[in-house]
Order: structure tokens, then C-alpha cells, then sequence
């Protein structure tokens, strides 16, 4: 339990920026045509802060099960090189918690936590620990989501300006992000991902560009963690 809180503890800067971007999907899903029901089920099932604002804008073009999942599953694909950097952090010991339900709750921002963290975690902690920042995670993902589908349209109307604020909230989180990490972890998957996206940029779509340059960031990453 003790692993598990301090975990908790440790989600809270991922919750402040969780909140504000879950409450945004939570409007925009409803603005689509969604049901405020439909909009939670995504956010408890598919747990994906960026794929799930491009689920619903495709839906809302019109796009079928066929077109909508690839593409979400595309952009998600970065989560696969994400794992092998966990298993090393996290070691070869005999698993308490099943590696779906690990796996499940990985985010950007939760592997970007990890990475910068869990190093000064104890061996025998990690695993918990890793649950509590996962768990502080989605609890405030799905909370944001509740909020947003059921009272953000009022909130919105009482309070216009907050619209515009909302809109910025998932780059500025990203980056605050980035400034928390330091020195090796930093420099390798940031530097290959920027400059892999802005190549990318000048010939094909941002819709490809970015998920691209992802990928190529994280491959870099785990490049940079070879043998260690």
C-alpha cells in the first residue's frame, strides 16, 4: 500500500493537467452528437487523451468502425515502444498485478513519469508505485470526461473565455512535461521526435506527421536505454 500512495501522490501534476484536457474531451465529445454516456465509455475504455479527440472528430465527419479504428490504433501504436523501457524500470521480479492491467493505464504522460521517477523508487516498490500513478491517472481522466459530457456545455456559457484557455491545455501539458525531465532522458527521444516531425511536416499531412514523429521519439528512447 505504501508503494501505491506514494504513487497517488506522484499522479497529482499528472491529474492537475488531466483534469482541464478530459473536461475539454468531455464537451467536445458532446458538441459532436455523442452521448454524454457514450463519451465516458471512451474514456474508461480507450484511455487516450489525443486518439480519443481524433475518434470523435472522425465520427463526427461521419467515419465508420472500419476508418475510426485503424486510425486510433495507429496513433496508439507508440504505446508498444513504450514497454520494454517499463520492464527494465520495473525488472524481472515475479508480477503481483496482471501486465494487461499495467499495460492498460500507459500513457504519454504516465511513461513520462516513469522515466524521470521511477530510478529513485525502490526495486521492491515500483510495481505499486506504478499502479498508484496509473490508478491517480485514469481516475482523473474519467472524472474530467464525467464533468465535462454533464455540466461543461453551462460552464461554457457562464464563462466564454474559458473555451479558448481549453483549447491550449494539451500542448501546455505536454510541454511542462518535457521541462520536468532532465539531462540523458530528455535529450535523445526529444530531439530525434522534434526534428523527425518537423521533416516530416514539409511532405505529408500533420494528421501522419505526428504520430510519426512520436514513434520515431520513442524508438530513440529505447535506442538510448539498450543494454542498461
Amino acid at each position: 500500500m505504501k508503494g501505491v500512495k506514494s504513487g497517488l501522490w506522484d499522479s497529482l501534476p499528472i491529474v492537475a493537467g488531466y483534469l482541464p484536457i478530459a473536461f475539454a474531451f468531455g464537451v467536445a465529445a458532446v458538441q459532436a452528437g455523442l452521448t454524454p454516456g457514450l463519451a465516458m465509455l471512451i474514456s474508461g475504455i480507450v484511455f487516450a487523451g489525443g486518439s480519443q479527440f481524433v475518434l470523435v472528430s472522425l465520427l463526427a465527419a461521419g467515419g465508420t468502425v472500419l476508418t475510426v479504428a485503424p486510425t486510433v490504433l495507429l496513433m496508439n501504436a507508440r504505446h508498444l515502444l513504450y514497454g520494454r523501457p517499463i520492464a527494465d524500470l520495473l525488472g524481472t521480479g515475479k508480477r503481483s498485478v496482471s501486465p494487461v492491467l499495467l499495460a492498460f493505464g500507459m500513457t504519454d504522460e504516465v511513461f513520462a513519469t516513469v522515466v524521470s521517477r521511477m530510478e529513485g523508487i525502490a526495486a521492491d516498490d515500483r510495481e505499486h508505485w506504478y499502479v498508484g500513478l496509473q490508478l491517480g491517472a485514469y481516475l482523473s481522466w474519467v472524472a474530467g470526461t464525467i464533468l465535462g459530457a454533464t455540466i461543461g456545455a453551462e460552464v461554457l456559457v457562464r464563462f466564454p473565455a474559458l473555451g479558448d484557455g481549453l483549447s491550449f491545455v494539451l500542448p501546455a501539458f505536454f510541454f511542462a512535461l518535457l521541462l520536468s525531465m532532465k539531462g540523458r532522458v530528455l535529450c535523445s527521444p526529444t530531439i530525434v521526435g522534434a526534428l523527425a516531425t518537423a521533416g516530416l511536416l514539409l511532405c505529408i499531412p500533420a494528421a501522419a506527421a505526428i504520430p510519426l514523429g512520436i514513434a520515431a521519439g520513442a524508438i530513440a528512447g529505447c535506442w538510448s536505454r539498450r543494454g542498461k
